[in-house]
């Protein structure tokens, strides 16, 4: 019983890591087109001098989906340690993308959490579902003077790494005295850039999350895999020894029976 289930499991990850291969490949099509949203979304952010305030809304990047090592944990883990280097630690809301990080931020933040989309990570992200989760975000009424985005940034098939995105809010945003420069600016158009550049921000940082996520999988199911295969030879080098030993008892009952006629 213990070598079919062993059997099963390499067949089960085998087969998982030769999808995310696939799906990996065209992950990290989609990547390269989707950093252009966001790194101009955070380039004019950094050309703009804003005053930092208290009321925080951070959002967190994940999935529904799991077997893929730490990545949504290592989110979580990030979450966390950036609200601890915060000073006003109770003036802040939660917004979860994927129910991994809604299922790990509500035991300890429950009462902080404000959205949580789900029905995230079983298709690739479009700038369609980043519209929806900016819309869905401004649509709460909640007034806050930042966000900041935790996801995790892709680096190669092997590693990744927890980042944050700064994003101030539409009122810090209008305060800021680079834009007094503009003279046509009113609420409308700063609303307006918000929600869309918030929306790119996401959609970067979806396909940065989903491309560690596949990446992460595909490294884990082959493990996996490799584990199982040292499981079997090990199963079947004992079934073989029982084997032996259970011949060996018979050979030498025949002949000590022949023996003793």
């Amino acid at each position: 019983n213990k070598l079919r289930s062993a059997q099963t499991i390499q067949k089960i990850t085998k087969t998982m890591n030769m999808v995310s291969t696939a799906r990996y490949r065209k992950a990290a099509v989609e990547l390269v087109p989707a950093r252009e949203y966001g790194l101009a979304a955070r380039k004019f952010y950094t050309h703009v001098e804003t005053e930092q305030k208290p009321r925080e809304l951070v959002i967190a990047i994940s999935s529904d989906r799991g077997l893929c090592g730490a990545v949504h944990t290592n989110v979580c883990k990030k979450v966390r340690a950036h609200l601890l280097e915060e000073e006003a630690k109770d003036d802040f809301k939660l917004v979860t993308v994927g129910d991994k990080a809604k299922q790990q931020l509500q035991r300890t933040h429950k009462n902080h959490m404000l959205l949580n989309f789900q029905d995230i990570g079983r298709k690739p992200a479009t700038m369609q579902d980043a519209h929806v989760i900016a819309e869905g975000i401004y649509k709460t009424g909640f007034e806050f003077d930042r966000i900041t985005i935790v996801y995790n940034k892709f680096k190669s098939v092997v590693s990744y790494e927890p980042s944050t995105i700064a994003v101030p809010g539409q009122s810090t945003l209008a305060e800021s005295q680079s834009l007094l420069v503009y003279d046509s600016l009113d609420d409308e158009v700063v609303k307006c850039y918000c929600e869309f550049s918030l929306a790119s921000l996401l959609l970067f940082a979806l396909k940065e999350g989903a491309t560690s996520e596949i990446s992460s999988r595909m490294n884990a199911m082959d493990a996996a895999a490799s584990n199982a295969k040292d499981m079997i030879r090990a199963l079947e080098l004992q079934a073989n020894r029982v084997r032996q030993a259970v011949i060996t008892t018979e050979l030498i009952e025949i002949i000590s029976g022949a023996a003793s006629l």
